[in-house]
């Protein structure tokens, strides 16, 4: 579930090359979720880090996760 939800975030991500020759990287629809990168792989590399990391704090804080076409991650309480 969490690599699928990766995996699909990574579809949407939009890459811009910078001025300086790096690389920058945001998922449409998951705010706040911008990586960089001295190339383009390793651009990508580090957003898939970023992804995971904004996805377990998410997790964590019982906050909502936006659904990535027809991925969905579900918070639920332990009991």
């Amino acid at each position: 579930m969490v690599t699928d939800y990766i995996a699909r975030a990574l579809e949407r991500a939009r890459y811009e090359l910078l001025p300086d020759g790096t690389f920058a990287a945001t998922v449409r629809g998951l705010r706040g979720v911008v990586a960089t990168g001295a190339t383009l792989e390793g651009c990508r590399r580090d957003l898939a880090e970023v992804i995971e990391e904004w996805l377990l704090v998410r997790v964590a804080r019982g906050l909502a996760v936006p659904s990535l076409d027809g991925i969905t991650v579900k918070v639920r309480r332990a009991s």
